[in-house]
């Protein structure tokens, strides 16, 4: 008797002192929700408010993708500033304002279009030829030329500059700036003319740079979706890179360590087979956890929003109502997925403990 005795006393001391675990308790992570001054926010996620949780703001870098509606415009390019312009002055008279004797054509190659949209031409002085197709400029010069001599024909010439081109910065084999043949010159015609995406990008993902904006789209939604490829327009720079969009795995899981994303949107339940599963034995499927932290203008008094800064979401993944919600629940970028562990596994060190010091493991086992 003295012996069981002293072994529950054993037990006892045990269980109150902190055993080493490799994660934590369900408990321990959401004791805080019910005091007065808690320092974070518990939702519990159910089909009930899943598709509430599901319009609160998204978080993290990157945490959504955008894209511009395309806009087809005329095969014609339109003449901007800094554009080069090369003229041909056709005039067969005699004794003609603009050809020398047995010369009949007057060439003016290399004029640049000014900041003021202007070129100059002899004896018209400035014309102003901005915002115009090559079509349109020519009808213009040549409207204003036959006021002087009649019988000339004008023809003329485009060559893009750099209001009318773009820039393929990176993540293909040949970046550069590259002009637009037309206005309907489109992404894909440029990811073409730039050798395609580099083969070694992870995830690659495309940044559209223009006006001051910045737009995403990955590599696969925008070969997939013919509405996506867009017309660009002069200025505008585009940039494939990796998706650096991750979410971080942590505790009782097949694995603990930075997941990137692999595709647009992941759900928990996704998360959970990336990362390997719960842990056999160790995990608590009743407490898988989704740490996300949200900025001061995301907060909600009035409950559509989370109303803390710090915010877990918890799933009973035991449940199929907890099972459907976690189809739902999409993870952010930059969220801490957490299985916590199973009060088991504790019970189980105890045991462990007593039978490593007591040297009764065995006696139990066959009792």
């Amino acid at each position: 008797m003295a012996r069981w005795a002293a072994i529950g006393l054993t037990v006892t001391a045990l269980a109150a002192c902190t055993l080493p675990r490799g994660a934590a308790l369900t408990s321990e992570i959401i004791k805080e929700e019910r005091a007065e001054t808690s320092a974070f926010q518990v939702v519990r996620v159910g089909r009930a408010n899943a598709n509430a949780v599901a319009h609160w703001p998204g978080t993290g870098t990157n945490s959504s993708y955008s894209w511009p509606t395309d806009t087809r415009g005329p095969q014609s390019a339109l003449i901007q500033a800094g554009d080069q312009v090369d003229l041909s002055i056709w005039d067969n008279q005699e004794n003609s304002l603009l050809t020398q004797r047995d010369v009949k054509s007057v060439q003016m190659p290399g004029l640049t279009v000014s900041p003021s949209g202007t070129i100059f031409v002899p004896y018209l002085d400035e014309v102003v030829i901005n915002g115009q197709t090559p079509a349109q400029a020519r009808r213009e010069i040549q409207n204003r030329i036959t006021a002087i001599v009649p019988s000339a024909q004008v023809q003329l010439e485009l060559t893009p500059g750099p209001n009318n081109a773009v820039d393929l910065v990176s993540g293909v084999a040949k970046p550069g700036s590259y002009p637009m043949a037309n206005r309907n010159y489109n992404i894909l015609n440029l990811i073409a003319q730039g050798g395609g995406i580099a083969p070694d990008l992870r995830n690659p993902m495309v940044r559209l740079q223009r006006g001051g904006n910045t737009y995403n789209i990955r590599s696969e939604r925008l070969f997939a979706d013919a509405s996506h490829n867009i017309t660009l327009r002069g200025g505008d720079n585009i940039v494939v890179l990796e998706d650096q969009r991750y979410f971080t795995a942590f505790g009782a899981t097949g694995s603990e360590q930075l997941i990137r994303f692999e595709q647009e949107e992941i759900t928990a339940l996704e998360a959970m087979s990336i990362i390997g599963g719960l842990s056999e034995g160790r995990a608590n499927p009743k407490g898988v956890l989704v740490l996300r932290d949200y900025g001061q203008n995301a907060l909600r008094a009035d409950g559509t929003g989370p109303q803390k800064a710090e915010v877990i979401f918890a799933f009973d993944m035991t449940s199929a109502d907890g099972l459907f919600a976690a189809r739902k629940f999409l993870v952010q970028p930059e969220d801490t997925v957490l299985a916590t562990e199973s009060t088991v596994t504790s019970v189980r060190t105890v045991l462990g403990l007593v039978g490593s010091v007591f040297g009764v493991a065995n006696t139990v086992q066959n009792y």
